[in-house]
């Protein structure tokens, strides 16, 4: 509670620009640029975290919503420290690296020791004790590009489970080639998972092109060691918040049609991509949709709190709400960057599939196809889906977006407005015609 009371008072001294939004199709990308440039950075727990918390409460009310509030929940605090990786003798180097979120930090003077390389999890898990034992282990698997991150899902497994199979095995630490897809110089940061009845070890990420250089000093020199030095520290329990509002609907204001996105982002860049422009998109168009007329089902826009610590804030607002989640009728997020919105997924009831089918021809014309009915409706929403909401996800175009994702380089400028403004058209028109419909989409 004290880092968002410290948070709140810091925030109170900025100098706030939100009057002067206009409500247009550039609204989006104005929240998008007032949330990284006025806050940046939100590491869920932080004092910007906190921060952020204001500046949505504020700017919800200034875009004239009909109620806002926030919904505490508590989390286990993590700090990023600093962090080095240094290539010992023959080579005599400096690797890019960060610390793998939630990781332990090494003692003070480092952890120095023999690497040994494998080429996936999966591989790793085949290992014996004697290969791995007082050794750092490198998994070095690189990511592809397409669409929709569909390669995302087979390689995120190394920065997920890398340190448990690791310690099994005896190993120091573990470092991973980051899961993305530039070749820029950039690590790529993200959430990291223990075991409680296995021995808690550090674990980082390389950028890729340093996944590569150190690939190839491994083979002139398969008995390389490494130095690593991180200082993270996990300071324990804390008080984050999920951010609400809403526009009452006028006929049937018990049925929710629940919009969201995450307002936190790692710590690394300003959380434009990930998943600032997610938060301006649902924002603006619950403002634009208001501003057109009332709907007929209340709209909620939902900004869940430590999406990236694994959907910390959406767990807890599924806990809360568990008494009315049949009366939520629908629930979307967008948090896949700010690519063009290229296809629509459903995930209604075979008899409302019709619904969609129509409402993809009143997409077409911005370059939207129908999908598939398989959709999960974004990160934070898939904890609704499995309680049996409905759902539907627009397809952002996400062929860079793993160039950008967790690293520095998650920055304001990689967003391009006209693309903002389609994605903004898009989910106006989604929402608008559920919020108006009669329709029970579970059937």
């Amino acid at each position: 509670m004290k880092l968002w009371l410290t948070g709140i008072a810091a925030f109170l001294s900025l100098q706030l620009s939100a009057q002067n939004l206009n409500l247009d199709n550039t609204l989006a990308y104005q929240l998008t640029e007032s949330l990284t440039v006025e806050v940046g950075q939100r590491l869920a727990g932080s004092e910007a975290d906190a921060r952020a918390v204001a500046w949505a409460e504020k700017k919800f009310k200034q875009l004239g919503y009909d109620k806002v509030w926030v919904e505490p929940f508590t989390m286990q605090y993590w700090q990023r420290g600093q962090a080095s990786l240094t290539v010992s003798a023959p080579f005599h180097q400096n690797l890019v690296v960060t610390a793998l979120g939630g990781s332990v930090g090494t003692p003070f003077d480092g952890i120095s020791a023999q690497v040994v390389q494998f080429d996936s999890l999966e591989q790793l898990k085949t290992a014996t004790s004697a290969q791995v034992k007082d050794k750092i282990v490198f998994i070095n698997k690189s990511m592809g590009k397409d669409k929709l991150g569909t390669f995302y899902g087979s390689v995120v497994g190394a920065r997920a489970q890398g340190a448990v199979e690791a310690a099994k095995l005896g190993a120091k630490a573990i470092i991973i080639r980051s899961v993305g897809t530039s070749i820029n110089r950039f690590a790529h940061t993200g959430i990291m998972r223990y075991s409680d009845d296995v021995a808690r070890i550090p674990a980082a990420a390389i950028s890729v092109p340093d996944a590569i250089q150190l690939d190839k000093m491994l083979r002139l020199q398969p008995e390389l060691s490494l130095q690593l030095q991180m200082q993270n520290k996990l300071p324990g329990e804390v008080i984050s918040h999920n951010v609400i509002a809403e526009i009452t609907g006028s006929k049937r204001p018990d049925e929710i049609v629940l919009i969201s996105a995450h307002l936190d982002s790692w710590d690394e860049g300003t959380g434009a991509l990930d998943d600032g422009a997610g938060v301006g998109i649902v924002m603006a168009t619950g403002a634009l949709l208001k501003q057109q007329a009332q709907p007929e089902r209340t709209v909620r826009v939902v900004l869940f709190g430590n999406e990236e610590g694994g959907l910390v804030g959406a767990r807890a607002y599924a806990a809360k709400h568990a008494d009315n989640l049949k009366q939520h009728v629908f629930a979307s997020e967008s948090d896949f960057g700010a690519g063009r919105i290229w296809r629509l997924d459903t995930g209604f009831g075979n008899n409302s599939l019709p619904f969609g089918s129509a409402l993809q021809k009143k997409l077409a014309h911005l370059g939207i196809a129908l999908g598939d009915n398989t959709a999960s409706g974004g990160p934070d929403v898939s904890v609704l889906k499995a309680q049996g909401v409905p759902v539907a996800s627009l397809q952002q175009d996400g062929t860079d977006y793993f160039d950008y994702h967790h690293t520095p380089n998650d920055t304001m400028d990689k967003i391009e407005p006209a693309a903002m403004q389609q994605n903004l058209e898009a989910w106006l028109i989604t929402t608008t015609a559920i919020a108006n419909s009669q329709l029970d989409l579970r059937k």
